[in-house]
């Protein structure tokens, strides 16, 4: 029986690849990933019972819901930093401590509804944004502290399609898991 390594269970489809440039292609596939998240997110939570949205994806992981209540955590704060490069000139974006989010009272909810219905409404609200990108936008950027360095839209909305599918295959394998690295 062959073993799955931490790496394995943290990066289920690999790490964030960077993509400075996006193609055309690239960003309408991106885009289109973004919308119908929430949509795949509610199928692959369809009859989840509260016990399996307690098993962590991976040993010393969060809790599946608690990576449900993340992506709604992390999407609004993604869809002001494109607000903010659309409106400002390279803005500092403000950092928040996700592990620490992580663990407030509404992200240990066993009841996903208003997380699941604010994913809907802000992915179709994003979705409708990055529609109307022009190639001008996909250029502008901020700067985010943490990691010293800028971001364009267009490497942005590359990160957020991989993020979507990232956590997505966490929620998957954690419930796959039956509670194994519980």
């Amino acid at each position: 029986m062959q073993t799955t390594s931490l790496q394995q269970l943290k990066f289920p489809i690999g790490e964030c690849p960077v993509i400075k440039h996006p193609s055309n292609q690239e960003i309408e596939a991106a885009i289109q990933s973004i919308e119908v998240f929430p949509q795949l997110l509610e199928s692959t939570l369809n009859g989840v019972s509260n016990e399996a949205l307690n098993y962590r994806y991976r040993p010393d992981g969060w809790k599946v819901k608690q990576v449900v209540h993340h992506c709604a955590d992390s999407h609004m704060n993604s869809i002001i930093r494109f607000k903010l490069a659309l409106t400002e000139d390279i803005p500092h974006i403000r950092p928040y401590h996700e592990h620490l989010w992580a663990e407030l009272n509404d992200s240990l909810s066993d009841d996903l509804s208003d997380t699941l219905l604010l994913l809907k409404g802000l992915h179709n609200k994003w979705a409708s944004l990055l529609k109307s990108l022009t190639e001008s936008d996909l250029l502008l950027e901020f700067e985010h502290p943490e990691h010293g360095t800028r971001f364009n839209l267009g490497e942005n909305i590359m990160v957020y399609d991989w993020h979507c599918r990232h956590h997505l295959a966490h929620i998957r394998q954690g419930l796959e898991s039956e509670g194994k690295y519980n």
